[in-house]
């Protein structure tokens, strides 16, 4: 494993929390230990230039930095109050931008974050190049195997019941509709799935819920059915939330595609037998 490798997972997996929603955080006092700042005084510096970065882009600093007191357990049952912070993950990017690049975990996690939103930025750029039928098949196909990794972090958290634990996550997206509802309102057949008559928009929001909901269990402090049911619709209920907020469209508004992914799958594998027949035709005259 890579150094590089390793900063992720000290820094954004073994550190990070979540909020009841599913949101993501993480907190001041764990990122500095991370970071190799001993003393407190010294990262509330760094963290004072990443909120004076925030400033400079007229964002809202109480959007990614948040106060909060800690109660730490001291030696004969006593007990001391200490000054923390939540973090979001642009909160951390914005630390590590600002921290002293002489520290080996600074100068790791600038090159970390450089990569990753150069990763970013192709994947952005080459996803918005895509006709809206090749967004279709290539969401349809993340989800596909996003849901098997959820489903099996929900059998390890104790859920049994798995048309129960979906539901629950459609109903928050949905506003209190089943995965039958929406066939019912698509107007679908009994056999056809509703992931494959969703149009990119609503497939990304599904699949926004699919991987909140399986990092938000990962975490292993869900235990039971009720629980991971409540869960998945809490975070399907934030997804709804956020796409109303941003574009003031509620996923049940999103038009139905006429062609299903299946047939979309169809028509490019056709596509391409017919080309490479053509191709084999042509090295064969040759």
């Amino acid at each position: 494993m890579s150094e590089l490798e390793i900063y992720h997972q000290k820094t954004f997996e073994e550190i990070k929390h979540f909020t009841e929603d599913g949101i993501e955080f993480w907190y001041a006092r764990e990122l500095q230990e991370i970071l190799e700042y001993k003393e407190w005084r010294n990262f509330l510096k760094v963290i004072s230039k990443a909120k004076n970065s925030v400033e400079a882009t007229q964002i809202a600093i109480n959007e990614h930095f948040v106060d909060v007191n800690k109660t730490l357990k001291m030696p004969n049952n006593a007990e001391k109050i200490i000054d923390d912070m939540i973090l979001s993950r642009y909160a951390c990017y914005l630390i590590v931008q600002n921290g002293d690049p002489r520290k080996k975990m600074i100068a790791l996690g600038q090159q970390y974050f450089a990569i990753q939103t150069r990763k970013q930025e192709l994947i952005e750029k080459d996803f918005e190049e895509l006709s809206e039928d090749e967004k279709r098949l290539f969401l349809r196909a993340n989800i596909k195997g996003f849901n098997k990794k959820l489903f099996k972090v929900a059998h390890d958290c104790g859920v049994e019941n798995y048309a129960q634990f979906n539901n629950a996550g459609y109903r928050g997206l949905y506003n209190g509709e089943t995965a039958q509802d929406i066939k019912l309102r698509k107007g679908l057949k009994e056999k056809d799935e509703i992931l494959d008559y969703m149009g990119s928009t609503e497939l990304a929001a599904n699949f926004f819920r699919i991987t909140q909901t399986d990092e938000r269990l990962k975490k292993g402090d869900i235990v039971g059915q009720e629980s991971a049911n409540a869960t998945h619709y809490k975070i399907g209920k934030k997804v709804r939330e956020t796409m109303f907020e941003i574009s003031s469209i509620l996923p049940e508004e999103l038009p139905t595609p006429e062609k299903s992914v299946k047939e979309l799958e169809k028509l490019k594998n056709k596509i391409e037998n017919k080309v490479l027949k053509i191709k084999n035709e042509d090295k064969n005259e040759k």
